[in-house]
């Protein structure tokens, strides 16, 4: 399509720079790319994508805004804490280049609704932070046959790579089997630097305007991998594993950070009957709490410090939410910060109830 007269003048940057020129974008400006995860990827990715003229941009996170996500999640901003991430990037973006389409997808990715989510999209990015999604987000794209731009981030380093490029090695061809939970440091024992994710996530969103364009050399069947301590980048190479294009099903997998201790819906409602002495606490929002509650204290993540006097330390104490992944945030933070050792997650939050 076209470039209108003020696109022109938006994009002059880019139709001036040899071989990319007025053909290069308007290829971006007729492409669409999903964005799975708004975090600490995603949001330099994002920025930089919508800027870039991407006809169609997908956001698709279910995860309201924290706190802790502020030092590196660089859409957000104090007075977005508690909101959901993808309607406040998708407020945001819109504002920064009003010429681009933004459909934002508050859900969490799953074998059910993967197809259905990544068909109408050219391109995917995958700026998740869990082995789960990744694996998931992989096979979504293979069935489909949608190339599909990976990064990762842990403490100090980050990696990315493009995968199902032109039918090329996938995500499983690099990593053949998922991690168990045993083997995965636990959520509160993970850092990382601030500006790490802005990095790897701009390198991310130059692999997808290199794949909507067709220009330059695509990191298919190359791992980047970069070291912020000593400032060194380095590719490893990898090869196409032809059985792993022979992907026909979608299966969710249970692969999270490891959880000192957990608790299955059947286990708490045990403690219940037998009335043992425990507190119970739902992290999740007020207007949910509201509509639905297995009884407990409401205290919402976002203003979870708020009610720290009120959780005790001599007695079990189970969190919970809607799916597990909120309550997991909250006891990392009280765990971490406050120094908590008697927190029990509730395993997959209310889904199971």
């Amino acid at each position: 399509m076209p470039l209108s007269k003020p696109e022109q003048e938006r994009y002059q940057r880019h139709i001036i720079l040899p071989g990319f020129g007025p053909e290069a974008q308007e290829k971006l400006n007729s492409s669409s790319i999903l964005v799975v995860g708004a975090g600490g990827l995603g949001c330099p990715a994002l920025l930089y994508l919508a800027a870039s003229g991407f006809g169609r941009i997908g956001i698709l996170d279910d995860d309201l805004v924290s706190e802790s996500n502020l030092h590196r999640q660089v859409l957000y901003s104090s007075s977005d804490v508690g909101q959901a991430k993808a309607l406040v990037a998708k407020t945001k973006l819109t504002a920064i280049n009003p010429y681009v389409e933004i459909d934002a997808f508050q859900t969490r990715i799953n074998s059910t609704n993967a197809l259905d989510l990544i068909s109408s999209f050219d391109i995917v990015m995958d700026g998740s932070d869990n082995f789960s999604t990744r694996y998931l987000v992989n096979d979504a794209c293979v069935i489909l046959n949608k190339p599909l731009v990976s990064g990762s981030i842990f403490t100090f380093e980050g990696q990315v790579s493009v995968f199902n490029y032109k039918e090329g090695p996938t995500y499983r061809c690099l990593f053949p089997q998922a991690p168990s939970a045993a083997d995965m440091p636990n959520c509160s024992e993970i850092g990382v630097l601030g500006v790490l994710p802005g990095v790897i996530g701009s390198i991310m969103a130059t692999e997808v305007i290199k794949v909507a364009t067709g220009l330059g050399e695509i990191l298919s069947g190359k791992l980047l991998v970069y070291n912020a301590l000593n400032m060194d980048f380095h590719k490893l190479a990898f090869e196409m594993v032809p059985e792993n294009r022979l992907i026909n099903t979608l299966t969710d997998l249970t692969i999270e950070c490891a959880v000192k201790n957990e608790i299955s819906a059947v286990e708490l409602k045990k403690l219940i009957e037998k009335k043992e002495d425990f507190h119970l606490i739902d992290v999740r929002g007020k207007e949910e709490y509201d509509t639905f509650n297995i009884g407990g204290e409401n205290f919402p993540l976002p203003e979870i410090e708020a009610y720290i006097s009120r959780i005790p330390k001599n007695k079990k104490v189970v969190i919970h939410c809607k799916s597990g992944g909120r309550s997991k945030k909250a006891i990392e933070l009280l765990e971490r910060d406050f120094g908590f050792t008697n927190l029990i997650n509730l395993r997959n939050g209310l889904s199971e109830w």
